[in-house]
């Protein structure tokens, strides 16, 4: 029987990666379910509305995350907005994928967090934003999960 490196257990237990997903990019972040902390990591730029498979997979191989959560946007009545289609179909491809269990989470304006985020931080330039806004957001999105469970 393989017996698993106790350290590497240790480091890979609680790991989750968070997507705020738009047409255009993708805001990933990391989050450890033992601490309840999350963090902005990445943002991925779609070609032709299509998600760059290849990077979400390095990151998933590089983390080993035990699940992926998701920010979903709905109407506030609970009915479903222009994109909410695209993103249950980027859930559905991100579980047949990777065999990892995805979670859903209403995103409830976590882009608009994060932009207020960043205005509040007189620092931050335009370029800078439409960087970081992404990752911000999915940092969000994961934390609000974490804080869930």
């Amino acid at each position: 029987m393989h017996k698993q490196d106790p350290v590497l257990a240790a480091l890979s237990s609680g790991s989750y990666l968070g997507f705020d997903f738009g047409n255009k990019k993708i805001g990933m972040a990391v989050g450890q379910l033992t601490t309840k902390t999350a963090s902005p990591l990445q943002t991925i730029r779609s070609l032709n509305q299509v998600p760059d498979w290849g990077k979400i997979s390095l990151l998933i191989k590089e983390w080993q995350p035990e699940g992926l959560v998701v920010g979903v946007s709905r109407q506030a009545d609970g009915s479903d907005n222009p994109i909410t289609p695209r993103m249950l179909k980027f859930c559905r491809q991100l579980s047949g994928r990777f065999n990892l269990p995805v979670f859903q989470i209403d995103e409830a304006l976590s882009t608009f967090e994060a932009k207020q985020m960043l205005y509040d931080d007189v620092q931050v330039n335009a370029s800078k934003l439409w960087e970081v806004q992404d990752q911000l957001a999915a940092q969000l999105i994961l934390q609000s999960w974490l804080n869930q469970q």
